[in-house]
């Protein structure tokens, strides 16, 4: 197979689908790997590791879109990009298709085969694909938030840990995923007051047996929550329905009764953000202010740590970009239910059901297509 890699255009995005490791274990399976000169650059990976790597250097995007059978990406296609998709050709990234539907539509109207990383199961009901971003984007958060709350950045001026005599500020993180989770150490590790709320029992109890008093938990409703706006400094939302629009969780008949300056990080934001004011900003103009209350809604958190992001997500994609490759992706899907959970859209057909349900868009049923 001819495997294709081209360098992200959407603003401020520096990760890259292929590290030059993965694309030397393609070429090693006996594929052919072309990567758009330059495609590397941001996450520290310049052409010359990927031509020892054994992969072909090309000049524009139009030809890796136009050679390659499968196209291997971090970020969904841009509308230029989606214009450059033909029928039968693959492509493996992240969509989050629920609060898209331009994409959506655009990538039906390819004839496609689109499969979604954030989409992509595992045996233990995880998102191994989704998870390395998560990760990257539940540290990021706090870092974030703690630079939005500064003063000169339209918050309160408030300093995470605090100092002798002067609290620390007070962060509820909503979801105790994984972002959940790693926001709530790090905000914890550089000194704040943490509550981390989510709905599963069993998810709480994991929390505190791990953490112990690092901070606290809260069971999520809505009521806990409205007591505990007025005494955040942050709210970082982190709460994820796989594949389906994130709910809004904070309205902004709330901010009210918040405090003036406060930050809300919204991790969620795409899959549409958890926050009913949030839409997506960029690393270029990450916050904006509603009602007194800043907002830090980067679609694409990880972009900004690139190198980090780059190597692990690779990690993670790797086995199944190989196996797509070396199957071919009808018999990889069939091999692998937790891959065919990442089939999204196939030959003018979307065959994600949570997509389908945002956006009134008719679905069939992946298994079908086998």
């Amino acid at each position: 197979m001819k495997i294709g890699c081209p360098t992200e255009i959407k603003p401020q995005e520096y990760r890259v689908g292929l590290t030059p490791i993965a694309a030397k274990e393609a070429v090693a399976h006996g594929h052919e790997v072309i990567v758009q000169s330059g495609a590397g650059l941001g996450a520290g990976f310049d052409d010359a590791a990927y031509e020892a790597a054994g992969a072909r250097i090309i000049a524009t995007a139009a030809e890796v879109f136009a050679e390659a059978d499968m196209i291997v990406k971090v970020k969904e296609p841009q509308a230029v990009e989606r214009k450059m998709l033909r029928e039968g050709q693959v492509l493996f990234t992240y969509l989050h298709l629920a609060p898209d539907e331009a994409q959506t539509r655009d990538l039906i109207a390819s004839g496609c085969t689109a499969i979604a990383y954030e989409t992509v199961t595992d045996r233990a009901g995880g998102l191994p694909l989704l998870a390395p971003m998560s990760e990257v984007a539940g540290r990021l958060a706090p870092q974030m938030g703690a630079w939005t709350l500064q003063k000169a950045n339209g918050g309160r001026g408030v300093l995470m840990g605090g100092v002798p005599g002067v609290g620390p500020a007070r962060v509820i993180v909503i979801g105790g995923g994984v972002v959940g989770t790693h926001a709530a150490r790090i905000a914890a590790g550089m000194g704040a007051e943490v509550t981390v709320l989510d709905r599963s029992l069993p998810r709480l109890r994991t929390l505190d047996d791990i953490f112990g008093d690092m901070f606290k938990t809260g069971y999520s409703s809505a009521g806990l929550l409205e007591e505990l706006l007025p005494q955040a400094d942050m709210v970082i939302g982190a709460v994820l329905i796989p594949g389906a629009a994130a709910p809004k969780l904070v309205r902004r008949d709330q901010f009210g009764m918040m405090k003036p300056g406060a930050a809300l990080v919204d991790v969620a934001i795409d899959q549409g953000g958890c926050f009913e004011t949030s839409r997506a900003t960029t690393h270029a103009d990450p916050v904006y202010e509603v009602d007194g209350i800043m907002h830090y809604c980067v679609a694409n958190m990880p972009g900004a740590v690139a190198r980090t992001s780059t190597i692990a997500l690779g990690n993670a994609t790797m086995p199944f970009m190989l196996a797509l490759a070396d199957k071919g992706w009808k018999k990889a899907c069939a091999d692998d239910p937790h891959l065919l959970a990442g089939l999204n859209v196939h030959a003018g057909q979307l065959t994600y059901a949570a997509v389908g349900e945002a956006l009134g868009i008719e679905t069939v049923h992946p298994e079908a297509l086998l």
